[in-house]
């Protein structure tokens, strides 16, 4: 039995359907409301604050995924997300069950230096001090071994689906709905992207390889770090729309957060939209060099491709 804990989010969803279509074994999901990605699923509704139901819902499992999510609310994070972890961890360790950890990059700085798996943390913002210590837990459940532990650390989401990130709902959905794509601060840094298939297909073979835990793992993303500029311009060409955008400023986006709760959580990450992003993994990618990454024409061509998602 694999089993997802946080399961109704988008990197969980494409977890779910690479397991079934790669990894033999019954896979169970679990959230408040789970739902069903595969026919063969089983749902375990439970509410991963309380440690009684997360045990329950662990219990029988060989490989646990840690892939919950909350929306962009700062202190939701800070009273929330570290809760629902020990809980995660405390119901693997119960179930002697291998535990793979989903992370992003909010404890990285907020530079232009190349981000490998050493790189060290050094949070800016409330959120980042939560990711930060959230990824220190983990750490010391790897270190503590007793069970095996990794970590598969991705940067900035884009994709099909439901996929949450400023890359989607400023470029991806706009073109899709005939409007005018948005730069967060500058179109000239180079980024780096992940496609959310590629990233739940690393977390998936991740921990289906024995030798990969006690580890951290950047996932793999494409080599080629385009600029806003160049990414608008391919996704223009993707959906067949107009690539023109507009460059929303820093100090723009500081005063709108006076005014909007949605911007102000936002504001802690406007510094990463300075400098170049340069996530690095090649540590992945020499250990699985068969594993194919999606280039990024690929992904937006993919995106157009569905059809439940555009609008007339």
């Amino acid at each position: 039995m694999q089993t997802i804990l946080g399961a109704n989010g988008q990197i969980a969803v494409e977890l779910a359907r690479e397991l079934r279509r790669s990894h033999a074994g019954a896979l169970r999901l679990v959230s408040r409301h789970p739902r069903k990605v595969n026919d063969t699923d089983v749902l375990a509704p439970a509410d991963l604050l309380d440690a009684g139901q997360t045990l329950e819902a662990v219990r029988g499992s060989r490989i646990v995924y840690f892939t919950a999510g909350l929306p962009p609310d700062t202190r939701l994070w800070e009273a929330q997300f570290p809760v629902m972890l020990r809980n995660a961890l405390d119901a693997s360790r119960a179930a002697g069950a291998k535990f793979a950890y989903f992370d992003n990059t909010y404890m990285y700085p907020q530079d232009d230096r190349l981000q490998t798996e050493e790189t060290p943390f050094a949070p800016v913002g409330r959120k980042g001090r939560v990711r930060a210590a959230m990824a220190s837990m983990v750490l010391e459940e790897m270190a503590r071994g007793e069970i095996p532990v990794l970590i598969g650390r991705a940067p900035e989401f884009y994709g099909p689906g439901r996929t949450q990130s400023f890359t989607n709902a400023l470029v991806i959905d706009r073109l899709k709905e005939g409007r005018k794509p948005r730069v967060s601060v500058r179109d000239d840094t180079l980024r780096t992207l992940v496609w959310t298939p590629d990233a739940s297909r690393a977390l998936a073979t991740l921990a289906n390889t024995p030798d990969a835990f006690g580890q951290t793992w950047h996932l793999p993303c494409c080599d080629d770090r385009p600029t806003y500029r160049q990414f608008v311009a391919l996704a223009g060409e993707a959906f067949g729309r107009e690539a023109a955008y507009t460059v929303i400023g820093k100090w723009t986006l500081v005063a709108a957060g006076l005014f909007s709760p949605q911007v102000r959580e936002i504001r802690e990450l406007l510094p990463r939209y300075e400098q170049d992003n340069l996530f690095d993994s090649t540590k992945f990618k020499r250990r699985f060099p068969d594993f194919a990454v999606t280039t990024y024409r690929e992904g937006l061509d993919l995106i157009r491709q569905e059809p439940a998602l555009l609008r007339p």
